[in-house]
């Protein structure tokens, strides 16, 4: 686990390149990369690079060249089958310095060109200068664990990097808004597809290549998601597709503890780091090292349940509490490290615990991703219950009692569970994907747009669509059932947002995540499973995996229903941590931007201190400001004075 970044001039450019720059860039990911740094230069290209060292920790410095000379290559990830290629690369006259993953990749590009990227299992964000051919090679994991941004200048020049901010440092980019991406964001958590909030700021897509030669680009799809089975499939039984499974996860857990360093293990008391963890302690001669997060609040506390797993196989566990002091303090720091707003209250835990296990190991492995790839969300059967009985409803019900029963669904009480659900079923939506998948889920929905947005923003924004992406991944996959485009879209869009904040999270505390649930060989297999084995009677979720774990997790682990990652942050707003939002949302330099309907905040807040459950509204409304603050306008803020003084303030 590494941070990267490059600039390439192009002949258009009338500048040399700055080596102070590309120090820049590398240096503001230093968390990254604490334990080794290196420079290339070649003409008007250059390359960066900081080390975390994981596999060869003597022998991996980068930049790497190749025999000659000829290649030089930055990379982030671990390749966990690059040994499989050793002895051919060497009967062919590859001559091996190091015993690093890194080098496999060099040499395999001589042999394959850009082809190489297919023969890699892992996660990564490499790239390859070539100075012969003057060409710059870079490439993408398949599934987007490892994060990669890029600008392409109007020059042609291309500035490339691990993290947002050494764009920014190299000065790449004047940090403007990206309007266009503003709907994407406040409905979706994070911007989808190619587009950050940052104008002019890409990413690369996961399963791409991008190849940059003097100013062009020429970006490249190598790997997707297939959901059609092959013709012996039907005959399968579930025993024989179960079986299978089993084997594929057993050994994506056994290639993520390839390492020359300690590592151990995130343990939510789900079933998805217990299954890791039960995989893990069979494949170890010592205790696994655990480590787990949480609050003091009753309902954020699933500490009980990672106990559990924990005493069943031993583990060497270590736990922490979050306060909400310390919660709020480290938030904007933690802005930072993302680079855009945080999607998620639970990417401040997963700091917390990833400071705490850095005091242990290098390495974790994590649960993330088997909820995108086995149907784990409660939001994909619902969903296919109110597509399944909305258009029979809207159908044969008389329009006059079709109202009065909306009517009197809204006229219960405010804060009501069942108001809350029901207003999100179709006997108040519309029957259609739009609104009961797109907008039922949506933090800002299409309408809650159209209230929140200034006029001028709405004319910056121009065309109101936050689901533009989503609905191209639904219309392009070969998954025919609305369970596999439900997964696909989510594949491509929600995911990525949580795969960032994994990455980011963890690496700010200079620590390696690995995802065993995204190896690609058991996401094609996955994809491809009859889809009772994901979704079971309509509400049995990761069915698959909780045959493949029966008799071997303990019963409460294995029928508990999914928590998600509580965070009691909506109580906070409510209570001592309100100036939070006085400041962030309701205040003179929020309120100044005019960004947004100042009225229609003031009443989103209003209604949240009600009862009403606004806590993803406030917290995007409360993270988007922070981030333009220290972004867009430049500023350092010291949450630790500044949020502790507002909350002293208040509570006198």
């Amino acid at each position: 686990m590494c941070g990267i970044n490059g600039i390439a001039l192009s002949s258009r450019s009338h500048r040399s390149l700055d080596v102070g720059a590309l120090e820049r860039m590398r240096d503001v990911i230093k968390h990254r990369g604490p334990d080794d740094y290196g420079l290339f230069v070649d003409g008007r290209v250059g390359l960066g690079h900081r080390r975390l060292s994981i596999v060869d920790v003597a022998g991996g410095h980068q930049p790497m060249e190749n025999e000659d000379g000829s290649l030089h290559i930055v990379y982030n990830g671990e390749v966990y089958n690059h040994a499989d290629f050793r002895e051919g690369l060497e009967a062919r006259g590859h001559v091996y310095r190091t015993h690093c993953d890194t080098e496999t990749i060099l040499h395999l590009y001589e042999e394959e060109g850009t082809r190489a990227v297919e023969h890699l299992r892992g996660m990564f964000a490499f790239a390859i200068w070539d100075s012969r051919k003057r060409e710059l090679f870079i490439a993408r994991d398949r599934l987007g664990v490892k994060p990669l941004y890029y600008v392409h200048s109007e020059d042609g020049s291309l500035y490339f990097a691990s993290e947002i901010k050494a764009l920014l440092a190299a000065r790449a980019l004047q940090p403007e808004v990206n309007y266009q991406a503003l709907p994407d964001y406040l409905a979706n958590h994070g911007t989808s597809a190619e587009e950050t909030l940052f104008r002019d700021v890409k990413r690369l897509l996961p399963g791409h290549t991008l190849l940059w030669r003097d100013g062009e680009l020429r970006i490249e799809k190598y790997w997707d998601v297939q959901f059609a089975g092959g013709e012996d499939e039907a005959q399968r039984s579930d025993e024989d597709y179960i079986e299978e499974w089993t084997e594929l996860f057993r050994t994506s857990v056994r290639l993520r503890l390839m390492a020359d360093v300690p590592l151990g293990m995130f343990l939510s008391g789900g079933i998805d780091s217990s299954a890791i963890a039960a995989m893990m302690s069979g494949m170890v001669n010592e205790p696994i090292k655990t480590f787990s997060v949480a609050f003091k609040e009753r309902e954020a506390n699933e500490l009980e349940y990672a106990r559990l797993v924990a005493e069943k196989f031993k583990t060497d566990h270590h736990e922490i509490l979050v306060s909400p002091e310390d919660f709020f303090q480290m938030l904007p720091k933690l802005v930072w490290h993302e680079d855009e707003p945080l999607a998620h209250p639970s990417s401040v835990a997963l700091y917390f615990v990833s400071r705490l296990a850095s005091k242990h190991v290098k390495v974790v492995l994590t649960g993330e991703g088997s909820d995108e790839m086995l149907g784990g969300y409660e939001r994909y059967y619902k969903t296919i219950y109110n597509l399944a009985l909305g258009p029979g409803y809207h159908r044969l019900t008389p329009r006059a009692l079709r109202r009065a029963i909306q009517h009197r669904i809204e006229n219960l009480s405010p804060g009501s569970k069942v108001r809350h659900k029901l207003r999100r079923t179709f006997l108040c939506l519309p029957p259609d994907i739009e609104n009961l998948y797109f907008d039922n889920f949506a933090v800002f929905t299409r309408a809650m747009q159209q209230e929140l947005l200034s006029p001028e923003t709405k004319e910056r924004v121009g065309a109101l669509d936050p689901y533009a992406d989503m609905r191209r991944y639904f219309e392009t996959t070969d998954a025919e059932s609305l369970l596999n485009r439900m997964l696909y879209a989510d594949t491509k869009t929600y995911l990525q947002e949580l795969l960032m904040k994994q990455d980011q999270m963890s690496m700010a505390a200079s620590i390696e995540s690995r995802v065993p649930f995204l190896d690609h060989k058991l996401v094609e297999f996955t994809a491809r499973l009859p889809e009772h084995l994901k979704l079971r009677r309509g509400w049995t979720t990761k069915y698959i995996l909780r045959r493949s774990m029966k008799n071997i997790l303990p019963e409460a682990i294995l029928s508990r229903k999914k928590m998600g990652f509580p965070v009691p942050v909506g109580s906070w707003f409510r209570g001592a941590y309100r100036p939070v939002i006085d400041e962030y949302v309701l205040g003179e330099r929020a309120a100044g931007r005019d960004l947004f309907n100042r009225t229609y905040v003031r009443h989103l807040v209003e209604r949240h201190q009600a009862g009403e459950n606004h806590t993803e509204r406030l917290w995007a409304l409360v993270n988007f400001e922070m981030w333009l603050r220290q972004f867009i306008d430049g500023e350092d803020l010291n949450a630790s004075q500044t949020m502790q003084a507002e909350v002293v303030t208040m509570q006198a």
